[in-house]
């Protein structure tokens, strides 16, 4: 799968509602979808994270949109670990679902006014299908990864991403708990 950048992200962007939909709708599919939205987001994210996030600041000037796009990561990454956790049959499950919905829209919603238009207008159609590729070989790559199990590259790169230096002598539960702070200020 490969194709321009932004229209792949924005295709995740709507399976990801669509995830959203069933596990909404149809609680008794609620253990089977849990695990498909987690791998998703997961993925999705790592390939931003790591392919999209740093061409958008150095070459599509988004500096500012993608510290605040990496700082959702992280609270949404947080909120998907908690659904995770929750017992599909229990009350609690719809309290969590909902603040993983919230917050992921919102993120979605800024995502696609701000850094998708930047790359758009900012990155010739030759460039953003060579991202595209990137994209989808780092989603795949990702694909098996859960939530809160982070690389310490990959957190490295989360970390630039936000514009936070002085992480280079961090150790990586250091850095998570950083980047954890980070997001939350």
């Amino acid at each position: 799968m490969s194709g321009d950048v932004v229209d792949l992200i924005m295709a995740d962007h709507r399976e990801v509602e669509r995830l959203f939909e069933e596990l909404k709708r149809f609680p008794e599919k609620r253990p089977l979808v849990v695990p498909v939205l987690s791998a998703l987001l997961t993925a999705h994210s790592r390939a931003e994270e790591a392919e999209v996030y740093p061409v958008a600041i150095a070459e599509a000037g988004e500096t500012k949109e993608v510290a605040h796009s990496q700082e959702e990561h992280e609270q949404a990454e947080e909120l998907l670990i908690k659904l995770t956790e929750t017992d599909p049959a229990s009350p609690k499950f719809e309290k969590a679902l909902k603040e993983l919905v919230d917050s992921v829209t919102h993120h979605v919603e800024e995502e696609e006014t701000t850094v998708l238009p930047g790359m758009k207008t900012g990155l010739d159609e030759a460039r953003r299908m060579e991202l595209g590729a990137a994209f989808a070989a780092s989603r795949a790559e990702h694909l098996g990864d859960k939530p809160g199990e982070a690389s310490r590259k990959e957190l490295e790169m989360q970390a630039r991403n936000m514009n936070m230096t002085g992480t280079s002598d961090m150790n990586k539960a250091r850095l998570a708990k950083e980047l954890k702070k980070q997001a939350k200020s």
